[in-house]
């Protein structure tokens, strides 16, 4: 079985953490038991930032979404690099999602954190400081509102670079989840279900990742114990 291929027999996902595979799990617990890993919802197999967009992702939508993004699962197991300009480009497709429709404070923080993001990739990539790439400029025209709301809060600047991947990335993750979940939308969950196929996608092309296949001898056990359908 290739992570790109769909699992032959899809586990049952839940909300929240479980003590061993007999109690269920989580997208990334599954993730860590594929992967051969000890039992974990922070698994070594997986780039900590994308572990964290999972877990949001997992914990933010129903039962039946929960079993879409099951088949996904395998494609995170070895997905992790040491750049980081991966946690900016996350953090800002996490933000871009959430922009058009989070509720306002949301969106107010989606708005600075793309801003964050780009100051970020600025000075890793070498651009002026204040370039926005053209997906985020129109994400900003777009929601003019927050937009300016975020220039005004970033002209009193940012924190440390290096403080980015441990405290900016997940809480502009977080919020941009948390947004979209609250949305007045339809399908709030439809768009976070996309969210994380477009993450994992996204970091499959940045590290240029080729998936290796998890430990064939954890792959039978894994959907017995799971409780598969």
């Amino acid at each position: 079985m290739s992570h790109s291929q769909t699992p032959d027999m899809v586990p049952v996902l839940s909300r929240g953490k479980h003590r061993n595979p007999r109690k269920g799990a989580c997208f990334m617990e599954f993730a860590s038991f594929l992967a051969g890993e000890p039992w974990s919802d922070h698994p070594g197999c997986t780039h900590p930032l994308l572990a964290a967009l999972a877990r949001e992702v997992n914990d933010s939508i129903g039962d039946a979404a929960r079993r879409e993004i099951a088949p996904l699962v395998p494609q995170v197991i070895g997905l992790n690099s040491g750049d980081p300009t991966i946690d900016a480009r996350l953090a800002r497709e996490a933000a871009l999602a959430a922009l058009p429709i989070a509720p306002m404070q949301r969106q107010r923080v989606a708005a600075v954190g793309l801003l964050r993001c780009e100051a970020v990739l600025n000075e890793l990539e070498g651009r002026p400081a204040t370039h926005l790439s053209a997906r985020v400029e129109s994400a900003l025209a777009d929601a003019p509102d927050a937009r300016d709301w975020a220039r005004d809060y970033a002209g009193m600047g940012f924190g440390k670079l290096d403080k980015f991947s441990t405290r900016s990335a997940p809480a502009i993750v977080h919020s941009a989840v948390v947004g979209i979940a609250e949305a007045a939308v339809d399908d709030s969950e439809r768009r976070l279900v996309d969210l994380l196929r477009r993450a994992i996608a996204g970091c499959a092309e940045w590290m240029r990742h080729v998936p290796a296949t998890p430990p064939r001898t954890t792959r039978p056990r894994a959907y017995r114990l799971l409780g598969e359908r």
